[in-house]
């Protein structure tokens, strides 16, 4: 790091740098050096200006979060309604569907890709064709917030990028990896076991490039200032298009050197902080998820100093209640929730059950023991599953996520529907903010069919609904699909107005045992004692001697009066949301 004094000798002598702006350049100085530090600060605070004032945002002003932020994540094409564009049937269902429980709508990458489901980015500016245009995300935001991906680790093999580098052009052809052999990359961790490195013929012949995801997902240098600055372009271009939330993908990995584990290093907690410096010197009210499926610890160092993601995605969160549900033990989910730090002031956590990806075993490490891990495994391929794997230091492949649709994993009949609802309400109960993919939200089943056509089995779980049938499976009171979406609506409408689920509210677990969990949040004028069975047999459990003081309440899921002074019954998989009002 750098002294003030030093920081600033670059600068005209009239300028008054802002906290945002010196740590801009500090952390610009770590990366590429002091020498061009200021003026590559100053540059890239041009290319954000030169974004928001080609677009103007119309909601412009602060936002905090709060209890009514409630995300749904879907694909661009989730929803379809030939021959119209899907981005408009997506407007239409949520406009009609999710207006009272959804306050934003994470559209996953909605870009011309050449693989990965929108992964592999072509352009990074452009609408995919068959989706629709940018006038129909500009449509969406006007009754909903909008989280884009930046897919910032790697691009596709068809980005005109790579063509440059394959031509030997500039600025492409120095945007990659050229790496001579494996010597040096033997501790590189990988979330993959396809090959590191892959061949390619170029104009000067076979080079090899660094792919830590596909060899259609060529990694891009971030060595190279240039590759920096086109990403804060297309950052700010995402924020001027109306962006309130933006999510680094795969950002752990984003930074390479020579004999490390080229995975969480200082560089990309770095690049994170450059983002975040010149979000905060434009004073835009955007805010940086950062997605690292890891062990708690590494996913929750991108918080920084407060100078780094405004939000991390709780990952250990979804196999735990998995794991909870299907084996009728919550004491591995007690355990880490009891010794969970809370984020850090004006932080926040992401929480979900089901994505677009797999139930990532990552996070479980240090937390359940190989043979349970063993165990939830050996569930998903019960039910229809599928295991991802990734090479370890050692060149063992172990489980790095299981691939299943969400009621699936759980049994995927009506008699599952308790346990599955229950899951969600006790996710939706924890500290941050609840995240619910579409496909979990309408109760979806294992799509057997795409991974079939596609040949992944990620696809297992990224199915397409047509409107028209959506809305008939939804309006068929009978079916465990508009059974599972008329609850769970149900349940974030009424978590939209807790104050005591507000992101910034305390969380306490007061009590865990196998078949029950005693969970309290509280804020200045609402406490609410959340209780969660995990047995599939009536039981009754009661509030810990600690908080003895509280004598009744109402439960807001079933509106039920419940008396605290003796044990609370619980049905099947049952979660309470029990509100007191503080005087």
């Amino acid at each position: 790091m750098i002294h003030e004094n030093s920081a600033s000798k670059g600068c005209d002598a009239t300028h008054q740098m802002s906290q945002s702006e010196y740590a801009l350049v500090q952390n610009l100085t770590v990366l590429y050096g002091e020498g061009g530090a200021s003026y590559l600060a100053k540059r890239m605070m041009a290319i954000a200006m030169g974004e928001l004032m080609a677009r103007p945002a119309e909601h412009a002003g602060p936002k905090p979060l709060s209890a009514a932020d409630r995300m749904l994540i879907c694909y661009g094409d989730s929803v379809r309604d030939e021959p119209g564009m899907p981005l408009s049937a997506l407007r239409q269902f949520a406009t009609q569907y999710l207006q009272n429980s959804i306050s934003t709508i994470h559209i996953l990458p909605f870009f011309p890709s050449s693989s990965d489901d929108g992964f592999a980015v072509i352009d990074y500016q452009t609408v995919r064709r068959d989706l629709g245009d940018w006038s129909d995300i500009n449509a969406l935001s006007a009754d909903f917030d909008l989280m884009f991906d930046l897919v910032i680790n790697h691009c596709s093999r068809e980005n005109l990028w790579f063509a440059d580098f394959v031509g030997g052009r500039e600025p492409g052809c120095d945007y990659f990896h050229e790496m001579p052999s494996m010597v040096g990359l033997e501790s590189v961790v990988r979330p993959r076991n396809s090959p590191l490195l892959t061949h390619v013929h170029t104009y000067q012949g076979i080079k090899r490039v660094w792919t830590t995801f596909s060899d259609d997902q060529i990694d891009l240098n971030f060595a190279n200032p240039e590759v920096l600055c086109e990403f804060v372009h297309i950052l700010f271009s995402y924020i001027a298009q109306g962006a309130r939330f933006i999510r680094l993908d795969a950002i752990a990995f984003l930074w390479k050197e020579l004999s490390t584990s080229s995975i969480n290093l200082e560089q990309t907690h770095c690049v994170v902080r450059v983002l975040r410096a010149l979000i905060d010197e434009m004073q835009t009210q955007t805010l940086l998820l950062t997605e690292t499926n890891l062990p708690h610890n590494e996913n929750v160092s991108y918080f920084g100093s407060r100078d780094e993601a405004h939000l991390v995605y709780q990952f250990s969160l979804a196999p735990l209640i998995l794991y909870s549900y299907l084996f009728n033990d919550g004491q591995y989910l007690g355990q880490w929730a009891e010794q969970l730090e809370p984020p850090p002031a004006g932080c926040s956590f992401v929480n979900f059950i089901a994505s677009h990806d797999g139930i990532g075993l990552r996070p479980l490490e240090g937390l359940v023991p190989a043979s349970d891990i063993q165990r939830l495994t050996d569930a998903a391929h019960e039910r229809g599953g599928f295991a991802a794997m990734r090479s370890a230091d050692d060149g063992t492949e172990t489980v790095y996520e299981l691939n299943i649709a969400l009621f699936s994993a759980f049994g995927g009949t009506a008699k599952n529907i308790p346990a599955y609802l229950g899951a969600h309400q006790l996710m939706l109960a924890f500290q941050g903010i609840p995240a619910l993919y579409l496909n979990a939200f309408v109760g979806g089943l294992n799509d057997l069919q795409g991974v079939e056509s596609t040949g992944r089995t990620r696809s297992i779980n990224r199915g397409h609904w047509q409107l028209d049938d959506l809305k008939t499976i939804l309006a068929t009171e009978t079916n465990e699909q508009s059974i599972i979406f008329a609850e769970l609506n149900r349940s974030l409408e009424i978590r939209g107005s807790q104050s005591a689920f507000a992101p910034s509210a305390q969380q306490e677990i007061l009590a865990y045992t196998k078949d029950s969990l005693w969970l309290k949040r509280e804020n200045t004028d609402q406490v609410i004692l959340v209780i969660a069975s995990f047995s599939e047999a009536p039981i009754e459990t009661e509030l810990p001697r600690q908080d003895a003081a509280y004598e009744s309440a109402i439960d807001l899921l079933s509106e039920d009066a419940v008396v605290l002074t003796k044990a609370v019954p619980m049905a099947p998989y049952q979660v309470r949301w029990l509100s007191i009002a503080k005087t």
